[in-house]
């Protein structure tokens, strides 16, 4: 009997689709993660489908778009509605199972038959023991999740980076060869930005690349990028470009962390036999800032720079393609397309697609993959200065004006859409407020298209586009009771000629009217 497939799943937090130089970045953050892409699948398009941390991880975890599987938001964890989601499937399947670092899904750290967390402050999940580990500990909870100005304390080792690693291998050599899922969750390069020596000094601020947008770019983008730049203004005072700076320095610092660790796990794997028989997966939940527009973190909309991700796919039956530009691929995805490749039957409920032919580079169906469609907000009208609702009631800035949460009511309320296909980027509000860009003419999206007569054309077959996108990702769940049956291709296509009684009525029955007499 074939041995099963180990997986691994090494996601980062906040990451920026762009800043390798593998992707055309002047700088060299991430080497070793460049050259290990080379020898897997590197998708140039791939998109959260949802900028926000938990409602992103819970949709990587179940495959379905925040909309049904109603995690909207940081604090809904409670609410999250399918039926299977990727721990379950796996668990089911005799896969040992492990979360090693960040967790902000819907699971709790006791669902994963092994784990040890960490956050981004030191009292999230880690257990300090040394030293040199409370000293850290101590010093990322005084960060208030802001940028630091001097390097870390503790070296290498007690960043969580590392320690996370160290927990993947504790866990790895403790089985007795039975095949594992290990989510190595990485709480970086998400704020607080912080490193240590000698990443601190790696990329100085006054060598860094120029931005390619400035504050003067903020009133084209809508009303409340000036509002949170107005925030930042306030938080960070009169030094503001000074400090976003120092962010963007040891934003820079963290990937080439970061780097060494994806390193340090690979060959981990190699060094004990497992690399041949391991799917591993380079992932971010989302984007960030990065100075760009004159802001940081995240916040408002959909932007590319907040929902353009990495996403890397190497191991065995994978074709080895490099940078793969012609595919537009989603976190929503993954679940599938690990079920297509372990011969898994992808939960009810599951929207993503399997991309597994484009990992074997065989029988592509392109028109499955020809755009990427993302969500955000939680409802309800606008919030505006005349509504009465402070920062400080909302918790969203400390009484100091030290810390400022940049998810808070204002940058969340409302529904934003949006769809990538080819080189354009549309986005809508419940308003019908739209932007239109050219993504390969305009990547930093500062001229928006939408009233352009000559883009009148595009923009109809956009929005015709989003329509489609935005009913595909309405709820199959729950499904119709009495004698209607929900039609679901297996692999989740739309496009594809395929018949119900090609799959026999048993599969029928599993993927389309389950619970039917």
């Amino acid at each position: 009997m074939e041995k099963k497939k180990n997986v691994i799943i090494v996601m980062t937090d906040q990451q920026r689709a762009d800043l390798r130089k593998g992707c055309g970045y002047e700088l060299d953050t991430m080497p070793f993660l460049d050259e290990w892409a080379k020898g897997g699948v590197d998708f140039e398009n791939a998109y959260t489908p949802n900028p926000t941390c938990m409602p992103a991880r819970v949709s990587m975890m179940t495959g379905r778009y925040s909309e049904c599987h109603q995690v909207r938001t940081n604090h809904n964890l409670q609410d999250a509605l399918y039926t299977e989601d990727l721990l379950d499937v796996l668990k089911k399947n005799g896969y040992v199972t492990a979360l090693c670092g960040k967790n902000h899904s819907h699971r709790s750290s006791e669902d994963f038959d092994f784990h040890e967390c960490t956050g981004h402050l030191g009292n999230e999940g880690e257990v300090n023991t040394t030293p040199a580990e409370c000293e850290f500990a101590d010093f990322l909870n005084s960060t208030h999740h802001m940028e630091m100005h001097v390097p870390s304390p503790g070296g290498v080792e007690v960043q969580h980076p590392y320690r996370n690693v160290l927990s993947a291998f504790q866990f790895i050599d403790s089985l007795d060869h039975e095949p594992f899922f290990a989510w190595v969750s990485f709480a970086e390069p998400h704020n607080p930005y912080q490193v240590p020596e000698p990443y601190f000094d790696m990329f100085p601020p006054e060598q860094l690349p120029p931005l390619h947008s400035t504050t003067e770019n903020l009133e084209e983008k809508g009303d409340r990028y000036p509002w949170i730049r107005n925030v930042w203004e306030k938080v960070l005072g009169e030094s503001v470009e000074e400090r976003i700076l120092r962010a963007r320095s040891n934003y820079h610092g963290m990937l080439r962390l970061i780097d060494d660790q994806v390193k340090r796990l690979i060959e981990g794997l190699r060094e004990r036999g497992l690399e041949e028989n391991t799917i591993v997966i380079y992932v971010s939940d989302h984007g960030d800032f990065v100075g760009e527009y004159g802001l940081i973190r995240k916040g408002p909309d959909l932007p590319d720079v907040l929902t353009h991700i990495p996403m890397i796919f190497k191991g065995p039956d994978i074709v080895p393609q490099g940078r793969r530009g012609s595919c537009f691929v989603s976190l929503v995805d993954i679940l599938p397309t690990l079920c297509d490749m372990l011969g898994l039957e992808a939960p009810l409920g599951c929207q993503g697609k399997s991309f597994l032919p484009i990992l074997k580079n065989r029988d592509i169906p392109e028109r499955e993959f020809d755009t990427a469609y993302a969500e955000s907000g939680f409802s309800g009208q606008y919030w505006n200065e005349h509504d009465g609702l402070t920062l400080r009631a909302e918790d969203a800035v400390s009484p100091e004006w030290d810390r400022f949460d940049c998810l808070n009511t204002w940058t969340q309320c409302g529904q934003v859409r949006a769809l990538w296909k080819g080189t354009y980027h549309i986005q809508v509000d419940m308003m019908g407020s739209g932007y239109l860009y050219n993504r390969k003419t305009d990547p930093f999206e500062l001229y928006n298209l939408w009233e352009e007569p000559d883009m009148q054309g595009v923009k109809s077959e956009l929005l015709t586009e989003l329509a489609a996108a935005m009913m595909k990702a309405a709820d199959t769940l729950p499904v119709p009771h009495k004698r209607y049956r929900t039609k679901v291709h297996p692999k989740g296509y739309w496009y594809q000629e395929w018949s119900c009684e090609d799959m026999g009525v048993r599969k029928m029955k599993a993927i389309g009217s389950r619970g039917l007499e």
